[in-house]
């Protein structure tokens, strides 16, 4: 495997203005898991091409890391990977526009793909960035409907997240020379996979160490999120406990720390964590039987898809 975080240090961020690039080499320099572009690496490997697919590799990144730059001024989030975030370290405008600029940043690097690809792989990535965009604004309509039903959840966590996973192994195929065949059924893996990962992403940010998960945990909580442990809590809730729940969906003042240990307990007596973590390990066994049926070596991203069950960050 490339090292790939050695690659992405060779980009240099040290450029006029500062107040532009500083914040771009100060996101990606934050380190993360590095999930998309390993998995477009790991996916032309398995066709000779892992070279071939870093422009991919450092798209994916790069734009990804812009979607978090927006997504934390959006949802005020203080801290990321441990770290200000970027609005709070600077300011709201910087943001938005160092964003702006990653994203630009991403397609350049797509511009290094040979003329063969250019067209294929732009509209991948493209149509990926469109989705992300519609499941943004999902999640934003969210927030002031009462319910949200589960499928339009997954609807919503599919075009956030799940897209985004299933492109990075679609483009590396692609880059590989992989069959229309093989492509379709790693973007379908990567899809159910970033479904998985969504899922425990929520559970996390209500379960999960603040130590090791890199943010403040319960922010969910505090949002009011239409995380599927929410829905699911609400589906399962007696009347006393729906009550109760309504009552810290709907408080305007209230102690932080009261409200997630609150709204924890009725997850916890409504069984919500259990379903949902159901629900990620049936999404994870639908990638793995997905990727058996790809023609190629898929041994590597089997045991990457097992694993991230176990991730605490």
């Amino acid at each position: 495997m490339a090292d790939f975080e050695h690659i992405l240090q060779l980009l240099d961020w040290h450029r006029e203005p500062k107040g532009l690039y500083e914040p771009i080499g100060y996101t990606l320099a934050e380190g993360g898991k590095r999930l998309r572009p390993r998995l477009a690496l790991m996916s032309a490997a398995m066709y000779g091409a892992e070279e071939q697919a870093v422009p991919v590799a450092l798209a994916l990144e790069i734009f990804h890391n812009f979607t978090l730059l927006h997504d934390d001024l959006m949802d005020k989030a203080p801290t990321r990977r441990g770290r200000p975030t970027v609005y709070l370290r600077w300011n709201e405008n910087t943001a938005i526009l160092s964003g702006d600029q990653m994203l630009i940043e991403a397609y350049k690097q797509l511009e290094k793909l040979p003329d063969y690809l250019l067209a294929k792989v732009l509209h991948i990535f493209s149509t990926m960035a469109t989705e992300i965009c519609e499941g943004q604004q999902r999640d934003m309509d969210f927030e002031d409907m009462e319910e949200v039903s589960a499928d339009d959840y997954m609807l919503m966590i599919k075009q956030k997240t799940s897209v985004l996973l299933g492109a990075a192994l679609e483009m590396g195929a692609l880059v590989g020379g992989a069959t229309e065949k093989d492509r379709h059924l790693l973007r379908q893996a990567g899809v159910e996979l970033g479904l998985a990962f969504q899922i425990q992403d929520d559970i996390l940010d209500t379960y999960g160490d603040p130590n090791t998960f890199g943010k403040a945990i319960g922010g969910d909580i505090l949002q009011n999120k239409k995380t599927l442990l929410l829905i699911t809590a609400q589906r399962q809730a007696n009347d006393e406990q729906r009550t109760t729940l309504d009552k810290w969906l709907h408080a305007d003042n209230f102690v932080q720390e009261d409200k997630i240990n609150a709204v924890r307990e009725i997850y916890n007596q409504t069984g919500a964590r259990e379903i949902c973590e159901r629900c990620m390990a049936d999404r994870t066994d639908n990638a793995i039987r997905l990727l058996k049926e790809v023609s190629a070596d898929t041994n590597a991203l089997q045991t990457l898809a097992t694993t991230m069950l176990c991730r605490k960050s």
